[in-house]
Order: structure tokens, then C-alpha cells, then sequence
């Protein structure tokens, strides 16, 4: 797979015609894409608790002025495990498990960072999630070319800044497309 193939830093943005119940109505952040397979975090299905919770739930002893960040469904893939989503920054190079993804955004799996951020002192900016989206070599493009999938370029304000509601629909707006106005069903020309 060669450097322009690869979704590496795109969104994917789930069909109308999705019917899987953990990715219909997804937006999915691509961290990894080659001919190994490609990794991915949806971003846009808070969970029922945040990191005030999340901290509870670790034992960490929290700063009571942490803000009530959701936590997100990451996907179906190791749910018991953590990803952090970050800019990337002077901090980045502080915890022990960041891998830089480019255009500016990292992920972290360590717990260096939630106990920092436990204390007010991780990124300002963060997507935490549990679990990951995961596809095997060929899996992803042949569901793309299913038309089961759109992607795009990420965007860090839809990521960090837009709320989880709007995410997917503000993806699409990238691409000049409203979803609402898409059939949900497949088909080929």
C-alpha cells in the first residue's frame, strides 16, 4: 500500500445503509492504515459516564475541578483499554506510551496521562475512549468499496471542539454532502 492510499488521518463516516449497531451513525478517526490492516477510534458515542467516573472507577484520586469530559465508545476491539486522542504537543513527549499519527494528533495509551490529566495537568484538548476499531489487510477497502464507508481529511475541531452530536454530520459537510439526504440503501450503478 503506498503512502496516498493509506486513510491514515481520515475520517470514516458510516453509510445510512450501515445496519452493524456499534458503527451505523459512526465517524471513525483512522490511526493506522497499511497492508497489515487498519486501527481506528469512533468518536462520536459517548458512553454513560466521563472522567470524573473514569478516575472513580481507576482508583485515582482526581482534583474535584475536573471538567465532566465524556468517555467514548471507541469501538468493539478491547474495550477494557484506554486511548487518549491529544493535539500533539511539548507534552506529548512526556507519557510513556504516545505515538505522534501526524497532522497534529497523537494517541496515548499509558496511564501517565490519566493520572495527569487526573490533576488538571494533561492536554487541553482530549478524546478518551474505550476500546478500538479494528479491520484486517483488505477488510477496510473492501468495505469502502462496498460503498459502506466515506472518508475524508480529519478535522482537530470536529474531533475536539464540535460537539459529539454533530460530528458526523459536520464530516460530511466537508465532503459538500448532507446525510439526511443519502438513501439508506446500497447499490451500485
Amino acid at each position: 500500500m503506498s503512502e496516498s492510499t493509506t486513510l491514515k488521518g481520515h475520517f470514516l463516516l458510516s453509510m445510512p445503509h450501515m445496519q452493524d449497531p456499534f458503527f451505523a451513525q459512526s465517524l471513525t478517526y483512522i490511526c493506522e492504515h497499511d497492508s497489515e490492516g487498519a486501527m481506528g477510534i469512533i468518536i462520536n458515542r459517548p458512553l454513560d459516564f466521563d472522567l470524573p467516573a473514569l478516575f472513580r472507577h481507576l482508583d485515582l484520586e482526581a482534583d474535584p475541578a475536573v471538567s465532566p469530559t465524556p468517555v467514548y465508545a471507541g469501538g468493539p476491539v478491547a474495550m477494557e483499554r484506554g486511548f487518549i486522542l491529544h493535539p500533539s504537543g511539548d507534552e506529548a513527549g512526556h507519557w510513556t506510551s504516545t505515538l505522534e499519527l501526524g497532522d497534529g494528533v497523537s494517541l496515548t495509551s499509558s496511564m501517565d496521562i490519566l493520572e495527569a490529566m487526573a490533576h488538571n495537568r494533561g492536554p487541553q484538548k482530549v478524546l478518551v475512549a474505550l476500546g478500538y476499531a479494528g479491520w484486517s489487510a483488505g477488510q477496510l477497502e473492501d468495505e469502502i468499496t462496498r460503498n459502506t464507508w466515506l472518508s475524508c481529511p480529519a478535522n482537530l475541531d470536529i474531533m475536539f471542539s464540535t460537539p459529539a452530536e454533530n460530528r458526523l454530520q459536520a464530516a460530511a459537510a466537508l465532503l459538500g454532502i448532507d446525510l439526511s439526504l443519502l438513501t439508506a440503501h446500497s447499490g451500485h450503478a
